[in-house]
C-alpha cells in the first residue's frame, strides 16, 4: 500500500524560498529509502516551474498545483489550465479545497469538471472533501462527505476513479484556528470512505491540524492511506520529520 505524505504551501513562499525548500528536500532524500511512502509538494503557481527544475533529479517527489481550470484554453482571465500546469511540471492537481469553495465560489459542478479535466490530461486529481462544524454537530459528517465525493466523481469509470486521491479535510479541523480531530472522531468517516472507495481510488488521505504529535496516530486509523499537511510541513524540517514518521525511521 502506498502511503502518501504531502503538503500544500498555499499562498506562501517566494521563488527563493521555494527553491531553497526544494533543494533541501532533494538533498535530504538523496540515498534515503522511502519504502512505500510517496512524498508530494504543492507550491503556489508562481513556483511550480522553478521547483520542477529542482525536483527533476528526484522523481520520487510528486509536484502538484493548488487549482486548475476545467477548460484547456480560452478567455479565462487569471486562470491556469491543466495543460499549462503540466507544462510547468505539475503531475498532481488539488481540487475542491474548502477555501476554494468558501471564498471563490467553487461548486460540486466545477469540482467535477476539474477532476475530469485533470484525468483527461493524465494528471492525478487530489479531491478535497470535508464538512463544516455545524454539520458535524448535527451528526451529519459521513453523509455530507460521501455526497461531496459522489458528486465530484460522477461519470467516471473504474479506471478513472482508480487514479483519484481523496483527502478528507473537515473544515472545523483545518487552518490556524482548527481543532485537531481525535482518532475516535475520524474512525466513522474513514470507515465509510473505505467501504465506498477503499481499493477503488489511488488513496484516502487525512488533512486537518496534522502535527508531529498526532501524525503517527492518524496514520494508524483504518483506511487512512496518508496525510495532507499544512503549516507543520511549511518548513522543510517539519516535512522531513513527517516523512520519517511515515517510513517508521
Amino acid at each position: 500500500m502506498t502511503i502518501w505524505v504531502g503538503t500544500s504551501w498555499k499562498m506562501n513562499k517566494t521563488l527563493d524560498e521555494a527553491r531553497d525548500y526544494a533543494r533541501g528536500l532533494v538533498a535530504a532524500l538523496s540515498g534515503q529509502e522511502l519504502g512505500d511512502v510517496q512524498p508530494f509538494v504543492i507550491p503556489p503557481a508562481t513556483a511550480i516551474a522553478a521547483v520542477a527544475g529542482i525536483l527533476a533529479d528526484d522523481s520520487r517527489v510528486l509536484l502538484g498545483a493548488q487549482n486548475a481550470h476545467w477548460e484547456d484554453a480560452g478567455a479565462w482571465t487569471g486562470e491556469l489550465s491543466v495543460p499549462q500546469l503540466a507544462d510547468a511540471g505539475a503531475r498532481l492537481v488539488e481540487i475542491g479545497h474548502s477555501e476554494r469553495r468558501e471564498h471563490f465560489g467553487e461548486t460540486d459542478r466545477t469540482v467535477r469538471l476539474k477532476v475530469a479535466a485533470t484525468l483527461r490530461h493524465g494528471l492525478t486529481p487530489l479531491l478535497c472533501v470535508g464538512e463544516p462544524g455545524d454539520v458535524k454537530d448535527r451528526g451529519g459528517s459521513t453523509p455530507y462527505i460521501l455526497e461531496q465525493a459522489s458528486r465530484a466523481l460522477e461519470g467516471l469509470d473504474d479506471d478513472q476513479r482508480a487514479r483519484v486521491l481523496i483527502a478528507y479535510e473537515p473544515i472545523w479541523a483545518i487552518g490556524e484556528h482548527g481543532r485537531p480531530a481525535t482518532v475516535a472522531e475520524l474512525a466513522e468517516p474513514f470507515a465509510a470512505l473505505g467501504q465506498e472507495y477503499g481499493g477503488g481510488v489511488a488513496g484516502l488521505l487525512y488533512g486537518g491540524s496534522v502535527s508531529l504529535d498526532n501524525a503517527t496516530d492518524l496514520l494508524g486509523i483504518d483506511h487512512v492511506d496518508g496525510l495532507f499537511v499544512g503549516r507543520t510541513a511549511w518548513e522543510l524540517d517539519g516535512y522531513l520529520q513527517l516523512l520519517r514518521r511515515a517510513t517508521g525511521s
